[in-house]
């Protein structure tokens, strides 16, 4: 089975251009191209395992990053189609409302982890195990992320999503600009 590279209909952002959205796509697509590349090499060399294990030990370890890779930016592009929508009613405001008091509290919050230095993601999940959002950093694509929770909200932090339209310095700008263009009930649809 071949993973295909999805299509996102995302509308023209504010804050964040089209030249940017449509490389960051391209890159998307290296990452699936990359996973399915992994998993036929994977099953080539499983035919003399003797003979690959070291090799085949670190292509297993590769595919972690890019199936990460795959799988956050289909988060990331997603919440941006149908354009920015406020957060509707529901269980999402309601957890976001309980733990961080309003949206601006939890937005300050996950944007403050969006700061960290270095290159990853600021993701937030849910854990429906205790009815509660975690907020946290995960380095590159993979490194990080919470066993047994899925994505409910994920900002891309590798500078190809930022640096066309802003400096390093001047990443919070790009933060902004991320919630000022998200489709919240996409996100809202994640609990």
């Amino acid at each position: 089975m071949q993973y295909e590279a999805k299509t996102f209909d995302i509308p023209e952002l504010d804050g964040i251009s089209k030249e940017t959205i449509d490389s960051h796509i391209g890159l998307y697509q290296g990452y699936v191209k990359h996973v399915n590349l992994i998993h036929a090499t994977i099953a080539e060399m499983e035919k003399t395992p003797e003979e690959n294990s070291y090799a085949l030990a670190e292509v297993q370890r590769r595919l972690g990053f890019e199936f990460g890779g795959m799988k956050n930016h289909e988060a990331y592009f997603s919440q941006f189609e149908g354009g920015a929508k406020p957060l509707p009613e529901g269980n999402l405001k309601n957890l976001i409302e309980a733990q961080f008091g309003s949206l601006e509290n939890f937005i300050t919050h996950f944007s403050t982890i969006a700061k960290t230095r270095g290159v990853g993601w600021s993701m937030c999940y849910f854990d429906k195990t205790v009815n509660r959002l975690v907020c946290t950093w995960v380095d590159e694509q993979h490194l990080g992320h919470l066993a047994d929770l899925d994505i409910v909200l994920g900002l891309d932090m590798w500078e190809h999503s930022y640096m066309r339209d802003y400096l390093p310095a001047d990443k919070s700008k790009y933060i902004e600009a991320f919630f000022k263009n998200l489709n919240w009930e996409v996100v809202a649809n994640r609990v």
